[in-house]
């Protein structure tokens, strides 16, 4: 039951104990972790199909995608409604912004905490940074992945997009997810995370 308050607080992205401590997860543990918790039908989004999940399908974990952020922290934050794919309307509030290059082409994207998950203690830390990019409805989920993030002791906030995994809701319409706010759109490919299945 605990569990389930727990992932209608945070808006159905990933329970967020499993991603404790992200920052000290290898990409190659968060994926192991990912998998075992798809594979248990205490905690999986599949219930009963866990027991048929072998595994997700990702793409190669590649060093490119795990970058250095410099991090802005936003002041003075209006708490507002995040959309999701039902009437629902969790109160999150923008915490900051993440400037880094992929490429040579510089980015930007906003992070976010959510009011409700905060409140608790052991959460209070964490913070949810939703995205969408140009391999949607091709390469990876068509609405968007999910990063899940610590408060940043500076002004440096490390993103593993390797990390990147999909909102429940591409695996179980029951579930209520956030959508990606539109500044969270990213114009290039980021072939890290999660991959589509038929890929």
């Amino acid at each position: 039951m605990r569990n389930f308050i727990l992932f209608f607080i945070v808006g159905f992205h990933l329970f967020v104990k499993v991603n404790a401590q992200v920052e000290e997860k290898s990409a190659a543990e968060f994926q192991q972790d990912l998998n075992a918790q798809f594979k248990d039908i205490e905690e999986s989004p599949l219930k009963k199909k866990a027991k048929r999940f072998k595994g997700h399908n990702f793409f190669p974990i590649d060093s490119i995608y795990r970058v250095e952020a410099n991090f802005v922290r936003m002041l003075n934050a209006i708490p507002f409604q995040m959309k999701t794919t039902t009437s629902r309307l969790p109160i999150y509030e923008k915490y900051g912004e993440a400037v880094f290059t992929i490429q040579g082409e510089e980015l930007r994207l906003g992070i976010f905490q959510s009011h409700g998950l905060r409140e608790d203690e052991e959460y209070k830390n964490h913070l949810f940074l939703p995205f969408t990019d140009l391999t949607n409805g091709e390469e990876s989920y068509a609405g968007g992945r999910f990063l899940d993030l610590e408060i940043p002791e500076g002004d440096v906030i490390i993103i593993d997009f390797n990390k990147a995994y999909n909102p429940y809701c591409a695996y179980n319409s029951d579930y209520s997810c956030p959508i990606p706010p539109a500044e969270n759109d990213l114009k290039i490919k980021i072939l890290a995370g999660v991959r589509s299945s038929k890929n």
